[in-house]
């Protein structure tokens, strides 16, 4: 295989590689590090070998984003305030977004596993790759990575159960809760939010959080949410978009964004369960310019 022939396989799963990195670590920037290297190391192989560029590519990714978690797991000790996935603008069919694989509540939810599982979750669940394929991937017996795939699976299923809400009710749920919120409308907050919603916010120390822990229950959130509205300047512009796959609303100041909000819904898409507020500058510099107003 010459370097132009390598090239072009490395760019023709360069997506997929992306999606499966981005999944495991919930960071974009840690992503294009790990695909960086996974080039270095594509670049560097004896090809030749290489019956399976597809296969061999995943396989380094997968092994090279493993051993990055260590580190990300002691920037996230010292993170200040709550961490959240950093929200990726994606259109309606961007590879990134694979069904509900990539939504900011399940990432959420897959930080609460172990390396190995999420990796073995996102292989097998997100992308299909059989336990056996996975086995070979991470150097470890299928029976392993069987047991591995039923811890994941049963620890996602009792935190999140599966359901998609039908993108135009999240649009308009959507739409309906950032009119209240920005208009500081509590009473018509309390009749989106569901009872037990959760509100996380992720400023980082660099951008406005409204806590530094999550916030419970309707009333609690509404009442944060209509004095954090007091202070949002009345220049602010809103604009809809599908955000990690998910309708969702990006807030501008000028031609900067100052924050990212996505919904979960309940299953019946009536009220909203968990608001996730991105409000870290380092986290929205990836925001596409043609979102800006």
């Amino acid at each position: 295989m010459d370097q132009d022939t390598a090239t072009q396989a490395f760019v023709d799963y360069r997506e997929l590689l992306f999606s499966i990195v981005y999944n495991m670590s919930g960071s974009v920037a840690d992503t294009e590090d790990v695909l960086q290297e996974t080039w270095l190391s594509w670049a560097a192989a004896d090809r030749g070998q290489v019956e399976n560029p597809r296969a061999y590519l995943v396989r380094i990714a997968v092994n090279q984003a493993l051993a990055r978690r260590a580190s990300l797991s002691r920037r996230r000790e010292t993170y200040v305030g709550q961490w959240l996935p950093e929200p990726v603008v994606t259109d309606a069919i961007d590879p990134v977004t694979r069904a509900e694989s990539s939504s900011v509540a399940l990432l959420v939810v897959l930080e609460t596993l172990s390396p190995a599982e999420r990796a073995v979750f996102v292989l097998h669940e997100a992308f299909g790759y059989p336990h056996r394929d996975i086995a070979e991937m991470l150097g470890r017996r299928p029976e392993t990575i069987r047991q591995l795939a039923h811890r994941a699976r049963e620890h996602v299923r009792a935190r999140r159960p599966r359901y998609r809400v039908d993108a135009r009710v999240q649009q308009a749920v959507t739409e309906r809760f950032v009119d209240a919120a920005l208009g500081g409308d509590l009473q018509e907050l309390l009749r989106i939010l569901a009872p037990d919603v959760t509100l996380w916010t992720d400023g980082g120390g660099k951008g406005p959080a409204t806590s530094l822990r999550p916030v419970h229950g309707s009333v609690a959130v509404a009442k944060l949410l209509v004095a954090v509205a007091a202070n949002v300047p009345e220049s602010a512009v809103v604009r809809y978009r599908r955000v990690n796959g998910d309708p969702s609303a990006l807030v501008f100041t000028g031609d900067s964004p100052l924050a990212v909000l996505v919904l979960d819904l309940t299953p019946d898409g009536h009220r909203v369960r968990g608001v996730y507020s991105v409000t870290n500058p380092d986290k929205l510099a990836r925001i596409p310019r043609d979102s800006v107003p």
